[in-house]
């Protein structure tokens, strides 16, 4: 009886004869919602007395990194933009420590948009008794800043001149972060992986074009207002380049005890150093990428994301996929560690060998076949990430200086750096370094003077 009215329930509502075409309909919207939702990760990590700090802690995209590790048992030092007695980090933690069962989670209060205040906690930590940092991650830089549903004439470009100044004080804060943090880092032992990870937005490739003219433009110029995609994509390309090249800084200096046979006036050997920078992309989030350029915040909803909800849930990211890429550049194995895996596999394996052959009566009747190691993914130092793959990037390259400005920088000492040729190569990592350098300058001189 039941079933015979559902029947005549759905039948009233949609024939039998269109059941074939809905079922096709539903299947292909079910793959395009598996397609949009990305690739998960396939890697696992037991993250039990790793210290790692986060920035962005109460974002979207924060909350569910927050989640994750805590439940694998991290010590996590969430930077809150909210004093301490703020509702938001004492209910948010209070909450998490509770669910996860993880009491390392703490809070520091941090204003990214003070160097002021960044210093402050820089100071306090480096001073403090516990000093270990194994991750840096910072996803404040993630969510989109700016908003395309706006019209204006002077309003509007003041409006951008005001979102490219907090664009360049998230990238301003990771950078200050980083290099203030960095002397923790270099003391850790060398066997331990420390991880530098940077989440940047989407829309990196939109800004290519664009690029070149960035590169041209002294550091210290005036920003130039962009349209939103491509302002927000230079902000995520620029972070990537910076990324690549802290890379070869980290692993131009000397990391390891130097080998007696060299002699003193040798320089030391260089060494891939422990310290791993990357770039993860998590994809186009509904909550941290569309919802801010439509309007839509934890503080004010918006008409456009209320109408364009459904087919933004069909063809974009959730939260908890979009963390995908992130989990997956703190769970693959280093370099390092690789290597350190195969050698103790290699050993262990040799052990076993002689101690089958001790057992054995006639030792040549058994041969001890070594173990191989399968080809397992390791984490590339200063790449950047995407759907859990690495993402290479044509990023143009600034023109050759003139031969006075050769001249002129031969009488400095300057430290050489291995030219990969990776993301623009040597010489746009060193004009991205540079512009970042002077803006900080600038951004610390405004900070006090307020």
């Amino acid at each position: 009886m039941v079933l015979q009215f559902v029947y005549s329930a759905v039948s009233a509502v949609l024939p039998p004869k269109y059941w074939p075409h809905a079922l096709v309909s539903a299947n292909v919207l079910l793959v395009i919602y598996a397609y949009a939702q990305g690739r998960p990760t396939t890697r696992e990590r037991d993250l039990h007395a790793r210290v790692i700090l986060l920035t962005g802690p109460f974002t979207p995209l924060g909350l569910v990194t927050l989640t994750a590790l805590a439940r694998r048992g991290a010590h996590i030092i969430a930077l809150s933009p909210y004093p301490l007695s703020h509702p938001v980090p004492a209910l948010i933690l209070s909450l998490l420590r509770s669910t996860t069962k993880n009491e390392n989670i703490f809070a520091e209060h941090c204003d990214l948009d003070s160097p002021t205040s960044i210093r402050k906690f820089c100071t306090s930590f480096l001073t403090g008794n516990e000093t270990r940092l194994d991750a840096l991650v910072f996803a404040h830089e993630y969510p989109s800043i700016g908003r395309i549903w706006f019209f204006g004439g002077q309003a509007r470009r003041d409006k951008e001149e005001r979102e490219e100044r907090q664009r360049e004080s998230a990238s301003l804060a990771s950078f200050l972060l980083a290099t203030l943090l960095l002397p923790a880092l270099l003391v850790a032992p060398v066997e331990r992986d420390i991880r530098i990870v940077h989440v940047v937005n989407p829309f990196y490739a939109a800004a290519l074009p664009a690029f070149p003219s960035f590169l041209n433009s002294k550091p210290s110029s005036k920003p130039e207002t962009r349209p939103l995609i491509i302002a927000e994509g230079l902000r995520a390309l620029r972070t990537a380049v910076l990324s690549r090249h802290l890379q070869r800084i980290l692993d131009s200096l000397p990391n390891r005890a130097a080998d007696p046979k060299t002699k003193p006036t040798e320089p030391p050997a260089p060494h891939p150093s422990n310290i791993i920078s990357v770039s993860a992309c998590p994809g186009i989030s509904r909550k941290d990428t569309v919802a801010p350029l439509l309007g839509a915040n934890e503080r004010a909803w918006s008409l456009p994301y209320l109408v364009l909800f459904l087919p933004l849930m069909l063809v974009t990211k959730s939260s908890e996929s979009a963390l995908q890429t992130l989990l997956h550049v703190l769970f693959l194995p280093t370099p390092l560690k690789r290597a350190q895996a195969k050698v103790n596999a290699a050993a262990d394996e040799e052990k076993k060998a002689e101690a089958e052959r001790a057992a054995s009566k006639p030792a040549e009747e058994q041969e001890a076949e070594p173990r191989r190691t399968g080809n397992v993914e390791v984490l590339k130092p200063g790449a950047l990430y995407r759907e859990c793959a690495i993402v290479q990037i044509d990023v143009p390259r600034p023109p050759e200086p003139a031969p006075e400005e050769n001249k002129k920088g031969k009488g400095r000492a300057e430290t050489t750096l291995e030219d990969d040729g990776e993301y623009g190569g040597e010489a746009v990592g060193r004009a991205v370094w540079e512009w970042y350098e002077a803006r900080l300058k600038e951004w610390e001189a405004r900070d006090a003077e307020r």
